[in-house]
């Protein structure tokens, strides 16, 4: 960077922009990101500034966002709040920098062109206040011009130079310590050097290698690691789920961790110390000042820059990594909360206990609590026959059309219970019984919402109307937990937890208003997750229902208390209501636009009633007829297909896996075994399939198809069915690997399982839990099978759920 010069007084605004500037600079990155034009980020900004939500934008403005779907706008979403702190941060700097009258049009320049904060801490650094170096004792005590010297004529010795520096009084002792003040002078100046520090990040990036060790005396406490005790890797090429573990390895105790350069390089001088030497026109060529000058350039390289970059660099690795382990949580979770209900029927939920009893709960249609017991057929009571009476009986008198059976410890015990019961019920009237993931219900039970709904109900019972709730429809039920708490990512734990929450909240958000809800039956934990309603409002919403009965009409959304016009219009679309006033309000169609559907209801001759759901009525119609000012192609065309079929659900059919008899334990395993099986998780590496024996196994994303899978969330989502065929069983560390290919070479697959390193892609269970780590109800392993320790394995194996519920939740605790 070039000394400082021609300052200019309007350097800093010319740097930062005007805020049309700045915006049109934002609009035009994330265009090229997301593949839009800069329009349509545009107008897309001025809603979300104006307090549109997501969801609304991209159902009900398509014409303004030129049809980007929620994908798009999230990632807008997203990339708006960084833009805008990177443009916060750089008029920040900028500022900074011009009130030390240190801001050169070079510099404007270069902080105009920094697209990433790494970038514009580089510019920023030598500007930065700091706390007093060797460098600046250095400088105070006359030494730079004695640093300069040597830098800009190598013909000069040392020694000779820097003996006329030496002045007892201001601290320069001797020629050596003269010398040793150039060095710190020279060496902060190619540590602060942007363009050096940009040259040698690209160079680790693609030439550095993450190394871990052991730390001594850790090897037993950190078995769990041990894929990672000598382990390497090119940081380029470290995948998410390692990465985690490395860093998880670190924090513990158990490993050191650290970024090498050149590591195999044994040339005198590292490429990345001649970056520096080169940068500077630094080279032995025997002069009297080179050697002096090529140790420096080292130190510069191995006691500033290899650290500060080391940190810079890792820290990029691990955030990338969190990102990558959020998105994964988001799949996984969206998957979950889509998955398919299984119908507003009366439903009996189990929780299952050994020692502590089942617990039991009946729920109506509407999934209202109407009677609860606790039942003892196992160790120590042993009451098979009393048990079997008690479930017949809640079977008879609520006419039971759905049984849910919660996936925890003695779940195959309370599958068989259940399933002999059942024989004694006509087959006309049999309950359809299926395991449901049962992972966050006992963080519900005791939830301050599970005591409003349930106020003088036991917690445990809680539990089992939550796990039979859970059958009827999955997202009105997860809703009420916060997503973290579900646990279907990788090391969610590890990562930024308000990034996280943010991103789930978004998948939830995303969910619930794909698929709308009862404005007459929701709960609270519901409404709120609608487009538009705070949780002032969506309480507002309940207790004004509570005091005027049900709903007739959206309209009256309006008479809620603090519910404007803008809620009314983020909101209303959103909500269904059936067998209102209007029969619009049972569909998507939103209320702005009645006006419209009734045109094209006008159109078919017939009244609303007849066209609803008769598509065939519409056949002959021209969307195109129907635009206007207000209303473009996309909305008429999204208004027709909600008139044939109104009020659609996007989640799939009800459908639930088939488990093998006689397969409940792990140790019932054997290779070659085929199989039906729920995925439960998505990650990277691989997918994890429940058969049913308290663990979970996994199919590596090798074994996913007949062909090279770049990413098993292409292949596979939580909740899908899948056939699987055993390929190796680990009892006693608890491990089950699967193939989902048509044809297994056994033996070859074992060869090549024992082979496989971390570095090679084996799936890297070594690092800890990848979801929720910790007890289960009773304070014991979240394992179920046991407490081995995972690394991305979803925490304990679950036994086979309907699709409905087979999401990817993790199993290692509720």
């Amino acid at each position: 960077m070039s000394e400082v010069s021609d300052l200019k007084p309007s350097a800093a605004k010319k740097s930062s922009g005007s805020a049309p500037e700045v915006a049109l600079r934002i609009a035009r990155r994330i265009a090229e990101e997301i593949a839009c034009r800069p329009d349509q980020v545009n107008a897309t900004v001025s809603m979300l500034d104006e307090g549109s939500t997501v969801p609304f934008i991209a159902r009900y403005r398509k014409e303004a966002t030129g049809g980007l779907d929620d994908t798009q706008l999230r990632k807008l979403e997203e990339r708006l709040i960084y833009l805008r702190e990177l443009e916060d941060r750089r008029g920040a700097i900028v500022k900074s920098i011009d009130e030390q009258g240190k801001l050169t049009d070079e510099l404007v320049k270069a902080l105009a062109l920094a697209d990433t904060k790494s970038v514009l801490e580089d510019l920023y650094l030598p500007f930065k206040k700091k706390r007093r170096t060797k460098a600046q004792i250095a400088r105070e005590a006359g030494l730079e011009p004695l640093s300069d010297l040597l830098l800009g004529d190598p013909m000069k010795s040392p020694e000779a130079e820097a003996a006329a520096f030496v002045d007892a009084e201001k601290g320069v002792a001797d020629v050596k310590a003269a010398l040793d003040g150039a060095r710190q002078i020279l060496m902060e100046r190619f540590a602060e050097n942007a363009g050096l520090v940009g040259q040698l990040r690209r160079y680790l990036n693609s030439k550095g290698v993450v190394t871990s060790k052991l730390i001594d005396g850790q090897a037993e406490k950190g078995s769990k690691f041990s894929d990672y005790f000598d382990y390497s890797e090119p940081l380029g090429k470290i995948p998410s789920h390692r990465a985690l573990a490395l860093f998880r390895g670190r924090n513990e105790g158990i490993l050191s961790v650290d970024l090498v350069a050149d590591a195999d390089d044994v040339s005198p001088i590292k490429p990345a110390e001649r970056l520096v030497a080169d940068t500077y026109g630094i080279e032995d060529r025997g002069r009297p000042g080179d050697k002096w000058l090529m140790d420096v350039a080292r130190w510069a390289w191995k006691v500033k820059l290899a650290l500060h970059l080391e940190l810079d660099l890792m820290g990029v690795l691990r955030d990338k990594a969190e990102e990558e382990a959020i998105q994964v949580f988001a799949r996984n979770l969206k998957d979950l909360l889509l998955a398919a209900p299984a119908g507003a029927k009366s439903t009996l939920g189990l929780d299952p206990g050994i020692r502590t009893g089942v617990k039991v709960a009946v729920v109506d249609d509407t999934g209202k609590l109407i009677d609860t017991a606790t039942i003892y057929p196992f160790q120590p009571r042993n009451d098979v026959a009393g048990s079997r009476a008690t479930l017949l009986a809640l079977i008879a008198k609520h006419k039971v059309g759905l049984i849910a059976i919660g996936n925890g410890t003695g779940s195959r015990e309370t599958d068989k219970l259940t399933g002999d019961a059942l024989n004694d019920v006509p087959a006309a009237s049999r309950p359809v019984k299926v395991i449901v993931n049962e992972a966050g219900a006992s963080v519900y039970s005791a939830s301050e919402l599970a005591a409003k709904e349930m106020p003088d109900v036991d917690v445990s019972l809680r539990g089992a109307a939550s796990i039979a709730r859970r059958l009827q429809d999955p997202l009105a039920e997860l809703v009420k937990i916060e997503p973290k708490s579900i646990g279907v990512g990788q090391y969610q734990h590890d990562v930024n937890q308000t990034k996280l929450a943010r991103a789930l909240d978004a998948v939830v958000e995303d969910a619930v208003n794909a698929v709308g809800v009862d404005l007459n039956t929701a709960s609270p934990a519901l409404l709120v997750r609608i487009s538009g309603l705070s949780d002032s409002l969506a309480r507002a919403v309940v207790e004004h229902r509570d005091s005027i009965g049900k709903f007739s009409s959206r309209k009256q959304l309006k008479d809620v208390p603090r519910l404007g016009a803008k809620a009314f219009e983020l909101c209303a679309g959103f909500l269904r209501i059936s067998d209102g006033e209007n029969h619009l309000d049972a569909s998507s169609v939103h209320p702005e636009a009645y006006p419209l559907a009734k045109r094209i209801v006008k159109a078919c001759g017939r009244d609303v009633r007849e066209i609803m759901g008769d598509s065939s009525l519409m056949g002959g119609l021209d969307p195109a007829e129907f635009t206007d000012e207000r209303f473009g192609l996309p909305t008429v065309k999204d208004i027709m297909s909600e008139l044939e079929k109104p009020g659609r659900d996007p989640r799939p059919e009800f459908k639930t896996a088939t488990l093998q008899d006689g397969i409940e334990e792990i140790s019932d395993l054997k290779p070659g075994m085929k199989l039906e099986g729920t995925v439960t998780n998505v990650t990277n590496f691989g997918a994890f399939v429940d058969v049913g024996v308290h663990q979970d196994g996994l199919v590596h994303v090798s074994q996913l198809a007949d062909k090279f899978v770049d990413d098993p969330h292409k292949i596979v989502k939580a909740g899908d069915i899948v056939k699987v065929t055993v390929l190796e069983v680990d009892v006693k560390r608890k491990r089950i690997s699967m193939t989902m290919k048509a044809a297994v070479d056994y033996e070859g697959q074992k060869e090549r399982s024992q082979e496989r390193g971390p570095a090679k892609g084996r799936d890297d269970r070594s690092g800890g839990r990848v979801n929720q780590a910790g007890g289960g109800r009773s304070g014991g392993s979240g394992n179920k099978g046991g407490n081995a320790p995972r690394g991305d394995n979803a925490g304990g194996g679950n036994n086979a759920m309907a699709a409905a519920l087979a999401a990817a939740m993790n199993k290692g605790r509720k």
